[in-house]
């Protein structure tokens, strides 16, 4: 299936079926399995239908691909809808399979990947109908999914960069610049950390290691 960039993604009929790569597999497939679980029936999720140690089938979800309506000139009601949606995830308690022992005050549910990259939406870009891939879900800082979605829309829909600001209303408030650049930055890190325990020498890598390069010159 289109947009994906990091798993194998397949449908047949109604049944999507993602097999998950990469040295951390089984953990990601978990992690997507507890979220899904604890948010179905409160947020708009695929519904699980059955999984193993490292693939999952869940239900085809409605909607159309944020980063297609942007395209299509609807960054403005995309980025807003996203940030109510966001709102949404943060006010929710965090799932205990997804909990650290001690869990830091003010940890909130972390998508993990969220922006208009993992989101389907009706038509019009009013209201997300389904919040895609949570294998990245955990407990931690909400600045880390406000962060991430800034960087996506940075980096992928530059001239829509003017749409944030709907984004940050929508969601409640904004973080101030530096603390969402350096989010990102240790998010790049990671990223590359990730790709040198998967493939050293491959592209991913290089991919990494520009976008940090990249990063580093963004300024407020």
């Amino acid at each position: 299936m289109t947009h994906g960039y990091t798993h194998l993604t397949s449908r047949t009929g109604d049944v999507v079926t993602k097999q998950y790569r990469g040295p951390d597999a089984a953990t990601g497939c978990a992690r997507e399995v507890a979220a899904l679980h604890a948010v179905a029936g409160v947020l708009p999720v695929p519904r699980v239908i059955a999984t193993g140690p490292a693939w999952l089938q869940t239900t085809l979800a409605d909607g159309v691909h944020g980063q297609d309506l942007i395209a299509a000139g609807l960054a403005g009601s995309v980025l807003a809808a996203c940030g109510r949606m966001l709102r949404k995830i943060h006010q929710l308690p965090v799932p205990a399979a997804l909990s650290a022992p001690a869990l830091a005050p003010g940890a909130v549910l972390v998508h993990g990947d969220y922006g208009p990259n993992n989101v389907l939406l009706d038509p019009d870009a009013h209201d997300v109908t389904a919040v895609l891939d949570w294998e990245w879900a955990h407990a931690g800082d909400a600045i880390d999914d406000l962060a991430w979605c800034e960087f996506i829309i940075r980096l992928h829909h530059p001239a829509d960069i003017w749409a944030l600001a709907g984004f940050y209303e929508s969601y409640g408030s904004r973080p101030a610049w530096p603390e969402l650049h350096a989010a990102i930055i240790d998010r790049c890190h990671s990223m590359l950390d990730f790709c040198r325990r998967w493939q050293p020498d491959g592209a991913g890598v290089a991919s990494w290691t520009q976008r940090l390069a990249t990063v580093r010159t963004w300024t407020h």
